[in-house]
């Protein structure tokens, strides 16, 4: 796609379009190291009785809230280190079991099956998207709701000023286009709300 040409202090990165998708990325060899990129995981201080926080992610909890019947079942996908999404679910009376690649890295929780899984502002951090959404994907049992917040590229010269490009643990960009491609392969409903919500329901 393009060249970023990035700051003084860190090397420019590319940026790649595929063709199918539409989901640019960036390639491995600008990714952060393991280390690096806890190391900026571990410097967010959000928490489960931040009420700013739990506004910004009640963006998504509600309409996902709207679909569930009561004492679903789910996965918190990238729970981070303060899980606080899960907690507002179980507020609301569903059951929430919690992954995360840095601080519940519990992979036994992928041989189950959930009512809906949840993931907020993980997947731009994905270093292989397809391959954790599909498994995601198989997680959810039949009428289940795949929930997510990231923030949607839009065209070029939008996406050239874009300031979620400028964190170096953001390196992947979705669109409504990839959604779309991403719906019509697992045949899906799919409901976008906003810039930054998106609920895949799983009708087979």
């Amino acid at each position: 796609m393009h060249r970023d040409r990035g700051s003084a202090s860190c090397n420019p990165r590319a940026y790649y379009r595929c063709d199918r998708c539409k989901l640019i990325f960036v390639p491995p060899g600008h990714f952060l190291s393991p280390q690096a990129e806890k190391a900026e995981y571990d410097l967010h201080q959000n928490h489960s009785q931040d009420l700013g926080y739990r506004r910004f992610l009640s963006r998504l909890t509600n309409p996902l809230i709207d679909c569930l019947q009561p004492q679903s079942q789910g996965l918190d996908f990238g729970s981070g280190p303060g899980p606080t999404l899960s907690v507002m679910l179980e507020d609301a009376g569903h059951r929430v079991a919690l992954y995360d690649l840095f601080y519940a890295d519990n992979a036994a929780v992928f041989d189950r099956q959930y009512d809906f899984i949840t993931a907020t502002e993980v997947v731009e951090h994905l270093r292989q998207p397809r391959l954790e959404l599909e498994r995601l994907w198989r997680c959810l049992r039949p009428g289940g709701v795949l929930g997510l917040m990231t923030k949607l590229s839009r065209d070029d010269a939008a996406f050239a000023g874009w300031h979620y490009k400028s964190d170096r643990t953001h390196i992947c960009f979705f669109s409504r286009q990839t959604f779309e491609w991403l719906a019509a392969r697992w045949q899906a409903n799919l409901t976008i709300l906003g810039q930054d919500v998106i609920l895949l329901r799983k009708e087979h």
